[in-house]
């Protein structure tokens, strides 16, 4: 089991919506027993509470479940549990390489659009910007390329 971990700022915009894309993605590619995903936040801000409501929306809007999403700090347990984590933009990245410092495990450390030509490292963060299709746009995309990626990885495992 590959254990996938997508991170952003606060854990109720974009985080989420690739959690919920990418859940929906393994299920499409029938992975459901070999990828494992999960979202977390560098800031514990909004611990406990729902993805906001434009990305529910979004999600809605592309028939994406979003049942049981909740907001989570990311942790050095967590660097340690998951095997790819994911950052959406690069400032994201830069805190979790400083938490990353101390732990054990080194798990491989992406941000989600180099996986792709997007002209763009940084998955627009919705909460400031409100365009909320368009970081879905993105992320669906990087999803999709993640999949290939874990394949390519770890072939049948």
């Amino acid at each position: 089991m590959k254990r996938v971990l997508f991170v952003c700022l606060g854990n109720i915009c974009r985080s989420p919506m690739a959690e919920a894309v990418m859940r929906q993605k393994v299920a499409e590619h029938d992975l459901t027993d070999k990828i494992e995903v999960a979202s977390a936040g560098t800031a514990g801000w909004h611990q406990g509470n729902p993805p906001h409501e434009g990305t529910i929306r979004v999600l809605k809007e592309n028939s994406i479940p979003h049942d049981g999403l909740t907001s989570n700090q990311l942790t050095r347990q967590d660097l340690e549990h998951y095997d790819y984590i994911v950052a959406l933009d690069r400032s994201v990245s830069e805190d979790i390489n400083k938490l990353a410092r101390a732990t054990e495990n080194k798990p491989t450390y992406i941000l989600l659009l180099e996986l792709i030509d997007a002209g763009t490292l940084d998955v627009p963060d919705p909460y400031y910007t409100n365009n909320f299709q368009e970081s879905y746009d993105l992320i669906n995309r990087g999803c999709e390329a993640l999949i290939k990626k874990i394949e390519d990885d770890h072939g049948g495992d």
